[in-house]
């Protein structure tokens, strides 16, 4: 009776055919209660993005790229810009950032925020501002310092773009011929030599011609290049979001379902291509872009992404390497701010809450102190930590774990040879020559870096030749009937330690004679590959690690900064090396923020820009490469057209 009762018939009916008048009253404004609540959550998040999109001002524009200008050749006016030297009433008043360091890193984090609406300030100890990018003039020959070639500059291509913005169009690059790298591995008879070629398809088939039994591992290897450098771009982004979030997602697993650049940033260089081929010679192929580390201590994206620098071109700025500081302390210069060279940052200054506020700079005896609400360091994370903070702030947990994250990189060591001669004349060539005397670069560098003082210079195990001379065309209008050659090789600073307190061009006949050992061992090396260079040699310098330490403020001489080593290139590593430091309102720049040379270093000034601005200045960077790949679309439409015809 109580089964087939009406009532419990009524129910079931109900839940066949739906809900009474009542209930169905009360569903839906329950459903219109929340489809309000999501709506309105859904326009402030839509307002937000858009606020943060475009309600902010940002920093590039098209239209403040303008066609070049013609070059300008007066060293003096020149001098005026990179090598404005230090006094108060130069500083720019009401400023909002202080940059230390005037490296590609310090200048693109100055400009970035200069056309932001920021009034900036640029400082400099050297007394030439450019850091790595800066070239010196001796005896009519000038050599570039750390920028020796550059990739990525196709039209259109994020970095140029980059270069564009902060230049605002006048940078202008020289591409260099396709066989842009040449690789000899052995000594005598036994020496094989290889060259590297750009091209979207190129050089991967120009490979794949010079080891035809090793096609699956080329083929592999440029697979990893691929995705190393589509998706690099979020390595970057566990920079720009917060830190909880990107520990979140790799300890999650979330960030490997995503992608595998999470993984190939902490795989070991070594391990992965020796699954790939037994030949050591392709070994040295896939890592010959030495930076200090070997291959077994080394991240594979990291030198995966190196080769793929060059994919698209390698080019060199047209007026030589000094042209990128000239024009881009112009930007800076055009929005209020400023850069002055001689001005040796002794302190960061912090207030009494923890936050960064200023600098002090020497000046003469005195120090001069200088007030901002915030201070980019593009010295380097353990000068940064080490030398500039308080000491009271330095010896910080927070502080000391940042530093615990990182090793002091390997010297450089540079010999800078100048001739009589031109190209023609003595055999030169604007391609780079990368010599290793093995094919084994873990043990060879090892076994280097393991001798003493006294057998090091005559047991050089690699070194790299460039001819900056013959990459600049405007070079033969500058220093006619002359060429210049820069050599290259990594050394430890130990063997050079004991002369680190000598005056610098005073340190005494013992550190010249030792230090040109090293120069001539690696010039007479550089003699077998250019004979002729021999008898019109007649200018010669080397820098050791205590050069680059003095002019550049590279920590124990490291060109490179901070050591690119595996445990750096960790997914979580990378999360948590930011531009963001312990201290308020001060913020890391450069090389040690992303990674080596002058992209690297660049991308870590735009990463800090974002961080100070609080604004991902990449989102309105792809805003800008969207506009013009459309406008390259229309220029093209009427040729297609005709070809269809």
């Amino acid at each position: 009776m109580l089964f087939n009762s009406p009532p419990r018939a009524g129910i079931h009916l109900r839940l066949l055919k739906g809900a009474s008048r009542p209930e169905k009253r009360s569903q839906t404004v329950a459903s219109t209660m929340w489809f309000l609540i999501f709506t309105a959550w859904l326009v402030v998040w839509l307002g937000g993005v858009y606020w943060y999109l475009f309600g902010k001002r940002s920093p590039f524009s098209l239209s403040s790229v303008r066609p070049p200008g013609p070059r300008e050749f007066d060293q003096k006016k020149r001098d005026k810009v990179i090598k404005q030297g230090f006094s108060s009433d130069k500083v720019p008043r009401d400023l909002d950032v202080i940059v230390i360091g005037s490296g590609i890193g310090g200048l693109a984090a100055g400009a970035t925020l200069a056309k932001a609406g920021k009034k900036v300030l640029v400082l400099e100890q050297h007394d030439q501002a450019g850091g790595c990018c800066h070239t010196y003039i001796e005896k009519g020959f000038e050599f570039d310092v750390g920028l020796h070639y550059i990739g990525q500059l196709h039209k259109n291509g994020l970095l140029r773009i980059i270069f564009d913005q902060l230049s605002e169009g006048q940078l202008e690059f020289q591409e260099l011929k396709p066989h842009f790298d040449t690789i000899q591995i052995g000594q005598g008879e036994d020496k094989r030599e290889y060259t590297i070629v750009s091209g979207k398809t190129e050089m991967k088939s120009h490979l794949l011609k010079q080891f035809p039994d090793d096609a699956d591992a080329i083929e592999t290897f440029f697979k990893i290049m691929k995705i190393s450098a589509k998706k690099t771009h979020y390595l970057a982004t566990l920079k720009l979001i917060p830190q909880w979030l990107s520990l979140f997602l790799l300890k999650s697993g979330i960030a490997d379902l995503v992608s595998p650049v999470f993984r190939l940033s902490g795989t070991r260089a070594t391990d992965l291509v020796n699954t790939l081929t037994a030949n050591k010679d392709l070994h040295v192929i896939f890592s010959y872009l030495f930076y200090g580390v070997p291959p077994k201590d080394s991240s594979i994206l990291i030198n995966a992404l190196l080769v793929h620098h060059y994919k698209r071109g390698a080019y060199y700025p047209k007026g030589g390497a000094s042209e990128i500081a000239f024009n881009i302390i112009r930007t800076i210069q055009k929005y209020g701010g400023n850069c002055l060279v001689r001005a040796p940052v002794s302190q960061i200054l912090v207030d009494d809450k923890g936050a960064a506020c200023g600098v002090k700079v020497r000046k003469g005896g005195e120090e001069v102190a200088i007030h901002a609400p915030a201070v980019v360091s593009n010295c380097g994370v353990f000068t940064t930590f080490q030398k500039l903070l308080p000491p009271e702030i330095q010896v910080k947990p927070d502080i000391q774990e940042r530093l615990n994250m990182m090793k002091h990189g390997r010297g450089s060591f540079l010999v800078f040879s100048g001739f009589d001669g031109t190209e023609e004349e003595l055999g030169l060539e604007s391609t780079n020559f990368w010599l290793f005397k093995n094919n084994d670069m873990d043990k060879s560098m090892e076994d280097f870096f393991s001798l003493s003082k006294e057998e090091a210079p005559d047991n050089i195990p690699m070194m790299f030749i460039t001819v900056p001379s013959s990459k600049d065309p405007e070079a033969k209008i500058r220093h006619p009937g002359k060429s210049c050659m820069t050599i290259l090789t990594m050394v430890k600073y130990e063997w050079f330690e004991e002369w680190k307190d000598t005056a610098v061009r005073k340190r005494g006949d013992e550190y010249h004679n030792y230090k040109m050992r090293f120069a001539n061992k690696l010039f007479d090396w550089a003699c077998q590959l250019f004979p002729k260079i021999k008898d019109k040699l007649v200018f010669q310098d080397a820098a050791t690690p205590l050069t680059n330490e003095h002019y550049l403020g590279a920590q124990r001489g490291a060109m490179y900064s901070a050591e690119h080593n595996l445990e750096r290139f960790q997914a979580e590593a990378v999360a948590r090396n930011r531009c963001h430091t312990p201290v308020k309102n001060l913020y890391l720049s450069g090389q040690d923020v992303f990674s080596c040379g002058i992209a690297g270093a660049l991308h870590g000034g735009v990463l800090c820009a974002s961080a100070v601005l609080d604004r991902i200045v990449y989102i309105d960077l792809l805003f800008i490469k969207k506009k013009l790949k459309r406008r390259q679309a229309k220029e093209l439409a009427p040729l297609a057209r005709k070809k269809t015809q």
